[in-house]
């Protein structure tokens, strides 16, 4: 198999091209599809649809595999039966990157988020008002069975990415037989989510660049949303680096064909902890509070109390298992 093209920096078209498994083709200008509205929840109630939407949350992997849904109807539920009158919510997709943009606009009232570093500057900025860890989630190293960087159990996550590095190069300078085995490749969503700058620290920690140029041909950039870019390593034979709920909700079929070989723990300082953190626009310096601020902090509240949301999110399982554990006891 010839070594895939880089994606330009400059993306003129912003419709996604579907990816193909049959020929294992992945377009020179693939990009996510563009944000356009939103998904509405309405907790069961038809006539939600009169009083429209009250909330509104950005997020990512937590929206595609259904926990903001679960937020949102058991809140809608908990409201109706304190008297409220049925509302809707909308969860907008975006990554971090996106999902904090689109707070800072104000175009929602919270973002589900997963980049501290980021969320403090948008803190610090004025453009939301209220930050609180709302669970923890964990990062995971896939491949497959195959295993052609040779990655033992043994291996930290560096050595696992510096092995990675060393085959990779390896492969593109002397390429496999492709009956014998496929050539050492990672699938890189390369799209400014959690995911990718982590993955990004990670290469760093270890001297590596292989975005830069002249890039890595080893290095696979595939701009799209997590469950989109496990199928396409999954039909590549690839390695990436996946938040740990969207692997569990993957299809069997794709999981089938890969196997988890680094996980993250819940440890504070373990470099595959994934923590989610919301934040809540309200009313800053930079946002005064709309008509709609009494039900959307009490939905922030709501989703943040051991009685209430966490519940919800400790609850949410995958596969058979539960994907999300308690924050830490924090000060932010």
């Amino acid at each position: 198999m010839a070594p895939f093209d880089i994606i330009e920096p400059r993306i003129d078209s912003t419709e996604a091209t579907p990816f193909s498994a049959n020929n294992g083709a992945c377009p020179r200008t693939a990009n996510k599809p563009p944000l356009s509205g939103a998904s509405i929840y309405d907790g069961g109630y038809s006539h939600a649809r009169e009083r429209g939407v009250r909330v509104r949350i950005a997020n990512g992997t937590a929206g595609q595999i259904g926990l903001v849904r679960a937020w949102a109807d058991s809140f809608i539920q908990y409201m109706v039966n304190k008297g409220e009158a049925p509302f809707q919510v909308a969860w907008y997709l975006g990554d971090s990157t996106a999902s904090l943009a689109l707070l800072a606009s104000g175009t929602v009232d919270m973002a589900l988020t997963y980049v501290p570093s980021a969320e403090l500057q948008l803190m610090e900025s004025g453009a939301a008002s209220r930050r609180v860890y709302a669970f923890r989630d964990r990062f995971a190293l896939v491949g497959p069975h195959c295993n052609p960087a040779a990655l033992e159990e043994q291996d930290s996550v560096y050595s696992m990415f510096t092995k990675i590095v060393n085959a990779g190069n390896a492969d593109v300078e002397c390429p496999p037989d492709p009956d014998v085995r496929p050539a050492t490749r990672f699938l890189s969503r390369c799209d400014k989510s959690a995911t990718n700058i982590k993955e990004s620290q990670i290469f760093l920690a270890i001297g590596q660049l292989p975005w830069g140029h002249d890039y890595s041909r080893w290095y696979h950039q595939f701009i799209r949303f997590p469950r989109e870019a496990l199928r396409a390593a999954a039909a590549l034979s690839e390695y990436t680096l996946i938040d740990y709920g969207a692997w569990l909700s993957a299809p069997p079929c794709v999981r089938a064909g890969m196997r988890v070989y680094k996980i993250g723990s819940d440890a504070a300082d373990d470099v595959l902890l994934n923590p989610a953190h919301l934040l809540y626009r309200g009313a800053t310096s930079k946002a005064p509070d709309n008509e709609d601020g009494a039900l959307s902090t009490a939905f922030y509240e709501w989703i943040v109390d051991p009685a209430a949301g966490m519940q919800v999110t400790l609850g949410f399982s995958k596969a058979g298992q539960t994907m999300y554990s308690n924050p830490p006891p924090s000060k932010d």
